[in-house]
């Protein structure tokens, strides 16, 4: 079979998958409006796609063998595109949230099993160029789901998000009929279920994505619904693992993680999508909030960084054949922590290019990262535990980018209070620049018309509300700082990484 078809057939659900993801969030305005719900309500439709997703993510290895692997993936594209269909169809929030549930579970195997499939099929000399197709869906995803989510509900309706997707899972699912089949050893195999397990773990990372995409808005642990589902998901996932060490077949093969180059690379995979999503999160906000541009000329500005990604994949995917892959890597590391470190710099008067070209570095830095650091870590797994690895290998992406998000966010929150209480200390009569700027605002006012005590107060308004600006916009330069700084601590793990017998293969060639 061409390795091309079937690199098309499993990338398209994927690539839909992964829109689905964030394609949500623009329309989130709309669908509150027209289920007549309120904001925090209307968030359990991004939150439970999270959840369902991210418990399904780990399981799919140990799904695959129990169902057989292409029975598995016509099922998960079948329900990804039925539910896309109740989604659409939704009367309340009640029943769109629950359609979402199916939906998330529908779609989190189609990642891990699109990887271990491409791997497979691409000899160990092509697996750069196999990962730079599957990265091009994973990069790109997060960045046109937004854009496509925005331009859809504005020129149609939000039903359409949903709706888009039945036609290209259709064609998936024949596809995927004609044109992939089972190895040998990803056949159904027949084995007592892990109910321990499988209870543990939905609960654990249940618990724990909810905490990730609700703790900011209440507060962490100020708050006992926060604090309880934490404690649920340590004891949870604790037990997860003393089950899993135990079990005659586990959900989560976890000796995986044995093997050091596997491991080190998932730890690396996380704080670099931990990297990519704190700082695709802030950027907009920055630019909306403080800068005034649009949303859709925030989608301008994250545009060409998507675009740098998709030219850069390619490059890293041809040139990991024929270089040392940890050298890639970590130039795709420092590019990445340099670019994020620019972002640091912003201010309140950055133009269009000196916001653009940081996210542009960024996305020739995540190229450069992606592809060496997937075939340093699958290097060494054996093709019948692919499955298994790559569902690992996925769920701590997607996690990296969830505890992004939630640390980016929580920073924002606590600094900007942080740095408005310091600016306001120096808001005294004594201070020389405080009385310039009041005394300056006065007459702007009272040029206008403003008289007396009334421009005077208006005076202290403005000097007030930039004193806000520039709080919230210290705490912006903060939160990049940080991401940065996080990004160059991981770098000595490199080291730890070795080239298994693929990639030993592919310097042969």
């Amino acid at each position: 079979m061409n390795k091309w078809i079937i690199a098309l057939t499993v990338m398209l659900p994927t690539l839909i998958e992964i829109v689905d993801t964030s394609v949500v969030n623009v329309a989130l305005d709309h669908i509150r409006g027209s289920l007549s719900a309120g904001i925090d309500e209307s968030t359990w439709t991004i939150t439970s796609y999270l959840v369902s997703n991210a418990i399904i993510i780990p399981m799919t290895g140990w799904l695959s063998r129990m169902f057989g692997r292409k029975r598995y993936l016509i099922f998960s594209i079948t329900l990804f595109t039925v539910s896309s269909f109740l989604c659409g169809s939704a009367w309340n929030l009640q029943s769109l949230v629950f359609f979402r549930i199916l939906q998330g579970i529908g779609g989190g195997a189609l990642q891990p099993i699109s990887q271990s499939i491409l791997l497979e099929t691409f000899p160990p000399r092509q697996h750069g160029m196999a990962m730079a197709i599957f990265g091009i869906g994973v990069m790109f995803g997060p960045i046109v789901g937004p854009l496509l989510g925005g331009w859809i509900t504005d020129n149609w309706s939000w039903h359409w998000i949903f709706y888009i997707n039945i036609p290209i899972g259709v064609i998936s699912i024949i596809m995927t009929m004609f044109f992939i089949t089972d190895p040998p050893y990803m056949e159904r195999i027949k084995m007592k279920i892990d109910y321990w397990g499988l209870a543990l773990l939905a609960v654990g990372l249940g618990c724990l994505q909810i905490v990730l995409d609700k703790g900011e808005r209440e507060n962490w642990f100020d708050s006992d619904f926060i604090a309880v589902l934490s404690v649920i998901s340590i004891v949870s996932l604790m037990l997860f693992i003393v089950v899993e060490m135990f079990a005659e077949h586990p959900i989560v093969n976890l000796k995986t993680f044995r093997n050091v180059s596997f491991s080190t690379g998932s730890i690396v995979m996380f704080f670099g999508f931990f990297n990519l999503f704190a700082s695709i999160v802030l950027l907009p906000i920055y630019l909306q909030t403080l800068m005034g541009y649009t949303a859709t000329l925030a989608g301008i500005v994250l545009g060409p960084g998507g675009i740098a990604t998709l030219i850069a994949l390619p490059v890293a995917g041809r040139l990991v054949t024929s270089v040392n892959p940890k050298g890639l890597l970590a130039f795709g590391l420092i590019t990445c922590a340099y670019a994020t470190f620019l972002m640091s710099k912003f201010n309140l008067y950055a133009d269009f290019d000196t916001v653009i070209w940081p996210r542009i570095i960024l996305g020739v830095g995540m190229g450069f990262f992606f592809i060496p650091l997937t075939t340093l870590t699958m290097s060494g797994i054996k093709k019948e535990d692919m499955g298994n690895a790559s569902a690992i290998y996925n769920l701590l992406r997607n996690l990296g980018g969830s505890f992004g998000v939630a640390f980016v966010t929580t920073i924002l929150s606590r600094q900007s209070q942080f740095h408005q209480n310091r600016l306001v200390e120096h808001l005294t009569p004594f201070d020389m620049n405080y009385q310039v700027a009041s005394l300056q605002s006065a007459q702007i006012l009272q040029y206008k018309g403003f008289e007396g005590v009334t421009a005077q107060k208006g005076g202290l308004a403005g000097i007030y509300e930039q004193l806000l600006r520039q709080a919230s916009m210290m705490s912006f330069n903060d939160a990049f700082y940080l991401t940065s700084i996080i990004l160059v601590c991981i770098l000595p793990l490199l080291f730890f990484m070795k080239r298994g017998k693929a990639a030993m293969h592919v310097d042969m060639h």
